[in-house]
């Protein structure tokens, strides 16, 4: 009898999947579907294999396993997930296939608004705000075919990089449940690392899709500035928002970029360009590509296990690529500024009244962030203006830019809610905030582990619009390693040794 693994490797494989011999249909009743990546999973239920429904199903077994201990879910919607499956199911052997995301279950990040229903931005303010409009993305996830399971929790509005601030409670990192995932996209990362749903929605602003990417050991996409629309996507920052894919699979990030990708005339950061195929990505070379090593800010005071993952990825990424030498980027010395009259922009007629609906630690930023200079903020949007074009120059020598994604693996939960108290506004010169400033696409890969078991991620980052490369080179150093294939481990603590401040 065919083996669970014999059909996992169908599932992965590159079969036609309009040719998938019977057999296979017949081996993929006894395997759990939640195992497959998004495109196996996608090929499969084209060729009829594995429904929707099963899908479904698989995902909301593991939610119910697992979601007491991970709080990754803020809403879900199972009957709604369960009909929109079976809808799909019917249109697809009606041979009305609209491609890979039709049928598959994925997770829209709490902040992403979802008509009828509740976005709630983590926040008591918004606990029962339902909108009568989705944001462009889920209107675009819809149209593909996509089946929405429901909400994932946040760090509250977006404003921190823990998701241990949350109305809704702390997010637990899959991997070691007493450390934080990552923020603020922390319920994403978490729900796609544990099978809850083949891929999720998150939002970036100084590192939010990318950070809990690499606390979770996912694949985390921040597109260009502006290749992606922020209509009805609650704000954090204006100038610096992205919304992104995270799956657990560079293939996976590919397939859901490609439906979410596009000019968007009601957005005003939309940028009207040509959206190519960004699967293209998965078979380009990689023999000719430059990468440059921007050692500082970048590559200081990492934690040593950091330091010896990254070391040994660009050992193999030497391996693959036509050179790998170092580079200076423009120092980015005012995003805070921006982000301060943004953020208080936005959330001023709230505040004013109902300040008490906040969590504190988010009270205390906004408090900060009232006090920011109109003067301030010209001066330092004018100077965002100024990087991004100067950053371009540096493409004129290599083709793209590689960093630990972050210095150091998270902190307990324990500790973030105490870091969190202390901060007025969330730190933006990160490994991955410049890049928001730059408004350049930046990925993050899983590229090993810490002695405690805790996953670390590179971060590949490419000029504006030149998201193919980067996946080009995300893609190639997936295969050749292998990291991304892990599964949590959902330890209470760690084992050898507790985070350091």
């Amino acid at each position: 009898m065919p083996s669970r693994r014999d059909f996992l490797a169908i599932g992965f494989g590159s079969i036609a999947a309009a040719t998938l011999p019977r057999s296979a249909r017949a081996r993929a009743a006894s395997a759990d579907p939640a195992e497959l990546t998004l495109a196996a999973a996608a090929r499969l239920v084209r060729a009829g294999a594995v429904s929707s429904v099963e899908l479904v199903q698989a995902c909301l077994a593991n939610i119910d396993k697992h979601d007491k201990q991970l709080n990754t879910f803020i809403t879900v919607s199972a009957e709604q997930a369960l009909a929109e499956a079976r809808e799909a199911q019917a249109q697809i052997r009606r041979g009305d296939w609209r491609g890979p995301l039709h049928g598959i279950p994925l997770a829209i990040k709490d902040n992403i608004d979802t008509a009828g229903m509740r976005t709630t931005a983590a926040s008591a303010l918004f606990a029962d705000r339902v909108p009568d409009e989705d944001a462009e993305v889920v209107r675009r996830l819809k149209a593909a075919g996509a089946v929405l399971l429901g909400k994932v929790n946040l760090h509250e509005f977006a404003l921190g990089g823990t998701s241990a601030v949350s109305y809704f409670g702390a997010v637990h990192n899959p991997w070691i449940l007493d450390r934080a995932a990552g923020g603020s996209s922390g319920g994403s990362a978490a729900a796609v690392a544990c099978r809850m749903c083949f891929g999720a929605l998150g939002t970036d602003t100084g590192g939010s899709i990318r950070t809990p990417a690499s606390f979770c050991g996912i694949v985390g996409l921040k597109p260009t500035y502006g290749r992606v629309s922020n209509r009805n996507v609650i704000p954090l920052v204006w100038s610096l928002d992205h919304v992104g894919p995270m799956t657990r699979s560079v293939e996976d990030a590919a397939l859901i970029l490609n439906a979410i990708a596009g000019y968007d005339p009601q957005d005003l950061g939309s940028v009207d360009r040509p959206v190519p195929d960004y699967t293209a990505a998965l078979a380009a070379p990689t023999a000719g590509l430059r990468v440059g090593v921007p050692q500082a800010l970048f590559y200081d005071r990492l934690d040593p296990d950091v330091e010896a993952a990254v070391a040994g990825a660009l050992e193999v990424l030497r391996g693959l690529t036509a050179e790998v030498r170092d580079v200076r980027l423009p120092m980015v010395a005012s995003a805070a500024s921006i982000g301060a009259a943004e953020i208080y922009a936005y959330h001023r007629p709230w505040f004013e009244r109902s300040r008490g609906l906040y969590q504190i630690s988010t009270r205390k930023r906004l408090d900060g962030a009232g006090k920011a200079s109109g003067a301030d903020y010209v001066h330092a949007r004018r100077e965002v203006e100024r990087l991004r074009r100067e950053v371009v120059k540096i493409f004129d020598t290599v083709d793209v830019l590689v960093t630990p994604t972050t210095p150091r693996p998270p902190y307990t939960i324990e500790q973030s809610l105490k870091r969190d108290e202390t901060e007025q506004l969330p730190p933006v010169l990160s490994n991955p905030g410049p890049f928001n400033v730059f408004g350049l696409p930046a990925i993050s890969i899983p590229c090993g582990f810490t002695r405690d078991g805790l996953p670390i991620g590179l971060q590949i980052v490419g000029a504006p619009f030149a998201e193919i490369k980067v996946l080009t080179l995300a893609h190639a150093y997936e295969r050749a390693t292998g990291w991304h294939s892990r599964k949590p481990t959902m330890k209470p603590t760690s084992p050898t040794r507790k985070a350091t401040e």
